[in-house]
């Protein structure tokens, strides 16, 4: 039977889309153009901070200071945890050398970028574990210079609980600037910064489309749009768990959408039941995003069995897909298509964008269709190199000759011609078009 909505969403992340280019464009360009004090201006403008910049050591010690000791604890580790896992990945991007026929070696080296800049939230919610998530990878992966950059609050600062994190995570420097003014100054290489090779980290619609803007001149994670989370449940679930964990994730954004997909609509029409209790328990500071994004963006689909379960997923790519459900090791093997994959009731998305390891810069509006998430290999460069003796170059050398001449490029053909000429004089090669 074809799947059935118990609850439709009525708006999509484009439903409120607003054009931001014009102005990001703008901002980008006079900041391209004035350099520092430009970047000055637009943060006194927009974040409204007139204090240091460039955090100094003393800065930094006396943010650290004002952390409670529980705090610090759980910050590092949480960052701890990250390391190891990105100490993990980074085992698997190995450099490799192989000989493609006799005489003949190729390679690749896994080299990491020079210069990181890393964009940490700093508004709604002061976003510690982005700092954790972006610096500490980024210090894994051998980049030799890593900016943090988040957004002052007004007349304080930082919030020094992501100044702490993002300097025990591997910051060689610390910015008090936010939006695209913070995004255009590790660009553009600021304040006697190294210019960044690669944007990384979440932000609002403006940093997103900066980093949209810049792409090119400077590679990026990704464009990301609003969070969202999938969940999927079946009879054995419990619907309190999956309530409160769409709740959970609800709270990011008015436009984050959650989409439940169960074969069980007995548990669909409990979770649904509890949802709104739930919202209305939430501080009011969240409670108003959880609403507005369970009553516009969030889904509830009814399929027949976990089959189309599955399908359902995928076709959604989810950035954040948790299964609560019998028989996880099928559901680890059927599922291609999310950003990250929280497996059992044991585990939550919030682990995840916190603290137990995988990191949390993840693909959003589908992008996990042909995407993951943040991790040591955004950080490096894949290149390759070869070399060859002269009997291993003979039969490239006739066959790039041949190639190049039928695809009309002579010049290439000629670079292959005069090495068989000079290694092989005695030996007469027929290298036409249609030899």
């Amino acid at each position: 039977m074809p799947i059935e909505y118990l609850k439709k969403a009525t708006l999509t992340s484009k439903s409120d889309a607003t054009d931001v280019r014009g102005i990001v464009r703008g901002i980008l360009d006079d900041i391209e153009q004035g350099g520092d004090e430009a970047a000055l201006r637009y943060a006194a403008k927009f974040d409204k901070y007139d204090g240091n910049v460039e955090l100094s050591k003393e800065d930094i010690e006396a943010a650290s200071a004002l952390v409670p000791q529980k705090l610090k604890d759980d910050i590092r580790f949480s960052q701890d945890n990250v390391r190891r896992f990105a100490e993990a990945q980074l085992a698997t991007a190995k450099d490799i050398e192989y000989e493609i026929v006799p005489g003949l070696i190729a390679g690749q080296k896994a080299i990491p970028v020079e210069a990181a800049g890393c964009y940490v939230p700093g508004g709604r919610y002061s976003h510690i574990a982005s700092a954790i998530m972006t610096v500490t990878t980024a210090k894994v992966a051998g980049c030799k210079h890593i900016v943090a950059c988040s957004p002052p609050h007004e007349g304080v600062g930082i919030h020094p609980a992501i100044i702490y994190a993002a300097h025990i995570s591997g910051a060689d420097k610390i910015l008090a600037m936010g939006g695209v003014q913070g995004v255009a100054a590790m660009a553009f290489g600021l304040f006697g910064l190294p210019k960044a090779s690669i944007l990384v980290g979440p932000g609002n619609q403006f940093v997103a489309e900066a980093k949209r803007m810049l792409f090119g001149r400077v590679g990026i994670d990704m464009i990301a749009g609003p969070t969202d989370s999938l969940i999927l449940a079946d009879k054995t679930a419990d619907a309190l768990i999956v309530a409160t964990d769409l709740v959970g994730q609800a709270e990011h954004g008015y436009n984050s959408p959650v989409w439940l997909v169960t074969d069980d609509r007995a548990l669909a029409e409990k979770v649904m039941e509890l949802v709104p209790g739930l919202i209305a328990d939430l501080p009011e500071v969240n409670s108003d995003s959880a609403f507005r994004a369970w009553r516009d963006y969030a889904e509830v689909i009814l399929c027949s069995d976990r089959e189309e379960m599955a399908a359902t997923s995928d076709s959604y790519a989810p950035e954040h897909l948790t299964v609560q459900a019998e028989d996880l090791e099928w559901w680890l093997d059927r599922l291609s298509c999310y950003g990250s994959l929280f497996l059992g009731e044991e585990t939550t998305v919030a682990f995840g964008d916190k603290a137990s390891g995988t990191n949390h810069v993840l693909p959003t509006s589908g992008a996990a269709r042909y995407t993951g998430g943040l991790s040591i290999h955004k950080y490096m460069k894949i290149v390759t190199w070869q070399r060859a003796t002269r009997e291993g170059a003979k039969p490239v050398a006739e066959a790039t000759a041949r190639i190049a001449r039928l695809e009309g490029m002579e010049g290439h053909a000629r670079t292959a011609d005069i090495r068989l000429k000079k290694y092989f004089p005695d030996q007469e090669f027929d290298l036409s078009a249609n030899g």
